[in-house]
């Protein structure tokens, strides 16, 4: 399956999955973290996980970025730490616009009075809503959409590490879930912006096939050609 069958797929189930968490789960979770566990610190912690990405991708594209320019031929970790900070930035811009687009409200009152589900029982989107500081910012989730981005490029370009990847992308949605930071399907959506801005980075700098199955096949059928030699000519 290609890349773009497979993301058509991912996007179908994502919206599927917003929308079924938006009129059923989003409420609920928000009541019992809010009431339940809101108040343990271990869950702003692990918040802070995705924090230090746009500092570290703006650090990676300028040193790694000047590496490059020299007369060797760039090399592979430098192509994966590149994708990796251009990844980051390029999710953060566009979770930034993605935001004012969708308009949310967010769980909790949190900066500026903001209104919100459990001070204001304030729920739901305000499509293309003018600027407000940041009272209509849950949707999607920007932490989520760093993570994810972020997990999306080490998972490819590092495969043996992926137990890791994937417990620092869950702790992040378990910390913005016990902080009440976020609703559910802001966390979904913004799973699927960081990953998607992630998958294009690799595509487009030949880290990733634009088919994977064929590249699979492509490498198992190389040993057979090793030591075919060519018909003798009479």
């Amino acid at each position: 399956m290609s890349l773009m069958r497979r993301w058509c797929w991912a996007f179908g189930l994502t919206v599927a999955a917003v929308a079924v968490s938006y009129l059923l789960l989003d409420r609920p979770i928000s009541f019992f973290a809010h009431a339940n566990l809101a108040s343990y610190p271990v869950f702003a912690a692990l918040t802070f996980i995705p924090e230090p990405l746009t500092s570290i991708a703006t650090v990676l594209i300028l040193v790694v970025g000047v590496l490059t320019l020299s007369e060797h031929p760039p090399a592979r970790w430098q192509r994966v730490a590149l994708t990796f900070g251009f990844s980051i930035l390029s999710t953060s811009l566009a979770k930034n616009h993605v935001k004012l687009v969708f308009g949310r409200t967010w769980p909790e009152t949190w900066t500026q009075g903001n209104p919100s589900l459990i001070r204001d029982n304030v729920y739901g989107f305000n499509f293309l809503h003018a600027p407000h500081g940041k009272w209509y910012e849950a949707f999607p989730s920007g932490h989520t959409a760093a993570i994810g981005a972020a997990a999306t490029v080490l998972w490819v370009c590092y495969p043996r590490l992926r137990a890791l990847w994937a417990l620092l992308a869950a702790a992040v949605v378990v910390g913005l879930i016990g902080t009440n930071f976020h609703f559910l399907s802001d966390i979904i959506a913004g799973g699927l912006l960081g990953t998607t801005v992630a998958a294009i980075a690799l595509r487009f700098v030949g880290l990733v096939p634009a088919k994977p199955c064929e590249e699979t096949r492509r490498r198992a059928a190389e040993p057979a050609a090793v030591g075919v030699s060519e018909p003798a000519r009479s």
